[in-house]
């Protein structure tokens, strides 16, 4: 198929360049600052009818982590999980060229419906995929512990997709080492204060009387 031909291309064209590696290795999220001023690098050459090759390639290589984690959530839908991640970073690509600061406050935000959108067009030319992604899927929980779901991303451009990604990441890094770390009541109390392991975060009152110590000790176990 055209769209298949398509993605194989680019594919390609993505490792030759670095894009993306064989070893899934992303580089670090730019700053808000040197975003900002990528994308109005980009924005201004457009309106000199030109380009400005540099500053989307920074763009993209520093936001391919956004296309890995938007494409986890179609990859069951779809036979070649490589076309997925390739499509998806075609609309990376679109969202860098076309984002205008001045419409959408968040490019991120603007990126992962460039590239939800790209993914389903593929999943509905292959007629794998019956119905669309649920607005009520959750897409992961923000830093006090509440859900996140996709209809509230597409009602409130402050929610930053790719900030929920790699906090969740983080927490489950932080997870992992504090099992390694920590003995069983240590645990036990930082999880209950921070919220780890889906505990719902607790004051040092709150920790104290349910596990019948004192506040103290609680203190000194978190610091």
């Amino acid at each position: 198929m055209l769209i298949r031909f398509i993605t194989k291309i680019f594919s390609k064209f993505f490792i030759f360049t670095g894009l993306m590696t064989r070893k899934n290795e992303f580089k670090t999220r730019l700053s808000k600052e040197k975003e900002q001023e990528l994308l109005e690098r980009i924005h201004n050459a457009k309106l000199a009818n030109t380009s400005d090759p540099e500053a989307e390639n920074l763009i993209i290589t520093h936001n391919l982590r956004l296309v890995a984690h938007i494409s986890k959530k179609y990859r069951s839908a779809y036979s070649d999980p490589d076309d997925i991640v390739s499509v998806g970073s075609i609309g990376l690509i679109k969202a860098t060229r076309t984002f205008d600061a001045s419409k959408a406050k968040n490019f991120s935000t603007y990126a992962s419906r460039c590239i939800e959108n790209e993914i389903l067009m593929l999943l509905r030319s292959e007629k794998k995929y019956s119905s669309e992604i649920s607005i009520e899927e959750k897409l992961g929980t923000d830093k006090d512990g509440n859900d996140i779901t996709f209809k509230e991303i597409l009602h409130d451009e402050n929610y930053d997709l790719l900030e929920i990604a790699e906090y969740n990441n983080g927490k489950k890094i932080l997870e992992t080492s504090a099992k390694k770390i920590l003995d069983q009541r240590e645990l036990k109390i930082v999880s209950l204060r921070y919220g780890l392991f889906d505990e719902t975060p607790k004051t040092q009152t709150e920790v104290a009387k349910i596990l019948g110590i004192s506040r103290s000790y609680i203190s000194r176990i978190e610091k």
